[in-house]
């Protein structure tokens, strides 16, 4: 078993709420260069959750679950910034308030630039939410690492999380991960540079049908974990040969330039330490049982990967 520093965790409560839709109030223009109106970020997003393929909506940027902040006035600091980096992919969030009260859920990731998370719940349970319910995240993961594995690091992942990703140490002492998706560094879009990876995401561009569909791009489902090669994220989003990290892809594609499915950081090596071996059922709704799998399992049926 891989030894890590988990009893040396901090843990927080967090407190969020969901945030409506957001629109940009005009017409957008795509990487073609046709106008669209289309929903987008945020709101609590009934049909679509994690499981889901994260192609093929009536949408641009287009969230599962629940996207929620701590204060819908301040974005872009305290206390959604705490919000953003404490909060850590697998993380418990319960509601405290409203017709949903005492309902749990997952957090799924991060989302840059309106600066919040997503979290899942049952159909059933989003049906009865409201923009003014309470939300608390158990936050717990964010310093956590590997004893043995100094010069990996992790991100946003949660130790529950981890115990489920089935990583295993190989003869040649790499760490094996399961992964859906290996995307090539060229792809890697909007967020390229960031200074951190603890909070938001960034995007696997999608404009070059070709390199699309030679790297099966268009099959990833919304919580698939994906290796995103040559690109070490340890002191932010940089492209370095021989590198590997490994995300979870947190919203759909997108229409815009420079944009496309978005990637949380979990874990990320500057050289060869991590070894993404292809594994379709790579998803945290795989991994939780929820999202797409939830249901499936209520009506006996698996849900495969499209």
């Amino acid at each position: 078993m891989l030894k890590t520093n988990e009893k040396k965790l901090v843990e927080f409560l967090l407190q969020c709420q969901p945030g409506p839709p957001k629109t940009r109030g005009s017409w957008s223009v795509d990487h073609q260069g046709k106008p669209f109106l289309l929903p987008s970020i945020g709101g609590i997003t009934l049909n679509v959750q994690v499981g889901d393929s994260a192609f093929g909506w009536a949408g641009d940027h287009v969230e599962p679950g629940v996207s929620c902040t701590a204060d819908t006035h301040k974005p872009f600091d305290h206390p959604n910034n705490a919000l953003q980096i404490y909060s850590c992919v697998g993380n418990t969030a319960t509601i405290h308030s409203g017709a949903a009260e005492g309902e749990k859920g997952v957090v799924l990731g991060h989302h840059g630039g309106s600066e919040h998370i997503m979290l899942d719940f049952p159909r059933k349970v989003k049906e009865k939410m409201t923009y003014s319910d309470t939300i608390i995240v158990h936050a717990k993961g964010q310093g956590f690492k590997l004893v043995d594995f100094p010069d990996v690091a992790l991100f946003n992942l949660s130790p529950e999380l981890f115990r489920k990703m089935k990583v295993k140490v190989k003869d040649d002492g790499t760490l094996e991960v399961p992964v859906t998706t290996l995307v090539p560094a060229a792809c890697m879009g909007s967020g390229v540079g960031a200074s951190h990876v603890a909070k938001g995401d960034y995007d696997v561009m999608t404009s070059d049908p070709e390199t699309v569909s030679t790297f099966g791009l268009d099959k990833m489902r919304f919580g698939d974990f994906v290796a995103l090669l040559d690109h070490d994220n340890r002191y932010g989003r940089a492209y370095r040969k021989g590198a590997v990290s490994i995300g979870v892809v947190v919203h759909s594609d997108c229409l815009v330039a420079g944009h496309g499915p978005g990637v949380t950081t979990l874990m990320t090596c500057a050289a060869s330490e991590i070894r993404p071996v292809i594994d379709p059922a790579a998803n945290i709704a795989d991994l939780f049982g929820i999202g797409t799998q939830l249901a499936a399992s209520k009506s006996g049926k698996k849900k495969s990967k499209p």
